[in-house]
């Protein structure tokens, strides 16, 4: 395949990315990786291993659908390092499943996960979507039930948006489907964060729940402003201060490595760009934005600042500002982008 063999090529181009540092965490992610051979992932990671120090914990995940995840799958994954799967199920209901247009049906959903539960996957994550247009509270109450009885340790869930240019924008334009009800959204999200910890999970970052402190490592690192690179087509990485992206188109990437040309884009964050992030991450997680790192990479004056301006939250309950530390409450998770775009400088 010679997407296959571009990533090699590029896992050697970019051999300096972490100056020796220690891989905590590999993620085959975007578009299908599942449609990769175990022998594929297994060459992969060989490769990265020869250039980059791979942790013998490292969590290393495969983004699955339900349907990928057959027998013969199941069985062969266990033949790679893969120790984590992330399964798009979306939903347990057949009927959201056919307005979302996806190929898999409620019990491939619940059968794919027993069946890596039974061959030793006890790492496993699954996403579910709230906000559908026909999505009642009760329909939602009865997917999260779905999902406390399958014994699995990490959620992500998210609410339904409309991009431009979608299908769906177009649908709700033309009237055929409803427009999106931001209150019911904002009624489903409560219900979820009232379920979570009655079920023993941790809502540790806005849309992630973990329970037995199975938080995802990979993701994270992301929240925690920590470097990652990103192989293949269209995929992002971060060095501190830069951002980079690979070109999204295949053949355009390919052609490039094999030139041995990164075909790469890159921006340099300025410092209130770098300080906007850290707030807008930081805020999102259960570590909130702490007082050590703004001091690591801004000064105590930029520290002072923003503690001033979080006292106006602080008032309202929707967040703390102790121990050295501007967190979140319950009620502050629900406006974290407004609390965010307040604090940016």
């Amino acid at each position: 395949m010679l997407l296959v063999e571009a990533l090699h090529q590029e896992i050697l181009l970019r051999k300096d990315f972490f100056d020796g540092q220690e891989v905590e965490t590999i993620y085959f992610g975007g578009g299908t990786p599942s449609i990769l051979s175990a022998a594929e992932i297994n060459t992969l990671i060989a490769s990265l291993a020869a250039v980059h120090p791979i942790s013998k914990e490292a969590e290393i995940t495969l983004e699955a659908n339900p349907d990928d995840l057959t027998l013969d799958k199941i069985e062969e994954l266990k033949n790679t390092p893969i120790n984590r799967l992330s399964i798009g199920v979306q939903s347990f209901r057949e009927q959201d499943l056919q307005w979302m247009n996806r190929a898999h049906n409620a019990q491939q959903s619940n059968d794919c996960i027993k069946r890596a539960q039974d061959h030793g996957f006890d790492n496993l994550t699954i996403d579910l979507i709230y906000g559908l247009p026909h999505l009642s509270n009760e329909d939602w109450q009865h997917n999260l039930e779905t999902f406390f009885k399958l014994n699995i340790n990490h959620l992500s869930a998210y609410c339904l948006t409309v991009e431009p240019q979608t299908a769906l924008d177009h649908f709700i334009k033309t009237k055929k489907e409803p427009p999106l009800d931001e209150l019911k959204a904002r009624n489903q999200m409560l219900l979820l964060m009232e379920a979570i910890p009655a079920n023993g999970f941790e809502q540790y970052e806005i849309s992630n729940f973990a329970k037995n402190n199975k938080y995802a490592r990979h993701n994270s690192s992301y929240w925690k402003g920590k470097s990652y690179l990103g192989l293949g087509p269209a995929a992002h990485s971060f060095s501190g201060n830069q951002r980079m992206w690979n070109v999204a188109n295949n053949a355009k990437y390919i052609h490039s490595i094999q030139k041995n040309v990164l075909p790469l884009n890159t921006e340099i964050l300025s410092k209130n760009d770098h300080f906007n992030e850290m707030v807008m991450l930081g805020l999102r997680t259960i570590w909130g934005i702490r007082k050590d790192k703004v001091l690591t990479d801004f000064s105590e004056n930029d520290w002072n600042k923003l503690v001033l301006e979080a006292e106006a939250f602080e008032q309202k309950k929707w967040l703390t500002i102790q121990d050295d530390c501007i967190v979140l409450t319950t009620q502050g998770r629900l406006k974290a982008d407004f609390i965010a775009g307040e604090l940016f400088v």
